[in-house]
């Protein structure tokens, strides 16, 4: 039998509503373009491959040799489809500020499906295969994101050929790309769900209440 669920559905559409009406600003698209960026140097970073540059001459002169962490070669292979990695991003309606784009699915999506799998019938406006498809924000993010990345692709090799003991966040964003009065988001750092961790806290609290009422108890 299935059921149908109004005032859930009426309070998860609102909440989603009001998120894909703000879409990213300067500051969350330069976030997690550094980000991503950063995690593809990241994983090619323990290479040990060196590279031959140049060609063979007739006079026997060797090929120019270069490790490939420091070359082009790796920063052109990273940058490579870069913005096509924020469409794995998601919105988690339930987070604030930069911390609602995150991979994986959010709270309120996850919520959704298992009311679907439970035979509760949720109308979203479009099929449920397309559900995990980019939302409005993400894709108009990786749109910022190939814009910015034109526009400051002379940054990003000046920081990659000398500045990499800084992080790019800061030498891009902080103090390229943003304005002071923009670098809000910057700050912000994901600590985990606080819903949750409030409520193992009081549940933690509670416990060692009862068990002092307990020892109080048997002393008398």
């Amino acid at each position: 039998m299935k059921l149908f669920i109004l005032t859930f559905f009426v309070l998860c559409c609102s909440i989603t509503a009001e998120q894909d009406d703000r879409l990213p600003n300067k500051c969350e698209v330069c976030k997690f373009l550094s980000v991503e960026l950063q995690d593809a140097l990241e994983k090619s970073s323990r290479s040990k491959e060196v590279l031959e540059l140049g060609e063979v001459l007739d006079s026997g002169r060797r090929r120019r040799k270069i490790k490939y962490n420091t070359s082009e070669t790796r920063l052109t292979e990273a940058l490579d489809n870069i913005c096509e990695r924020v469409l794995q991003y998601n919105v988690h309606a339930e987070r604030p500020g930069s911390l609602r784009y995150a991979k994986g699915a959010s709270q309120t999506m996850t919520t959704l499906k298992n009311l679907v799998h439970k035979g509760v019938k949720v109308d979203l406006g479009l099929p449920f295969e397309l559900w995990d498809e980019p939302s409005v924000e993400v894709s108009d993010m990786k749109k910022q994101c190939e814009t910015m990345l034109e526009q400051y692709e002379e940054v990003v090799e000046d920081w990659y050929f000398n500045h990499q003991a800084k992080r790019l966040e800061s030498f891009l964003c902080q103090n390229q790309v943003l304005k002071t009065s923009e670098q809000e988001c910057i700050k912000e750092m994901w600590k985990g769900d606080m819903r949750i961790k409030s409520e193992a806290k009081e549940a933690e609290s509670h416990g060692a209440e009862e068990e002092k009422k307990s020892h109080d108890a048997g002393e008398l």
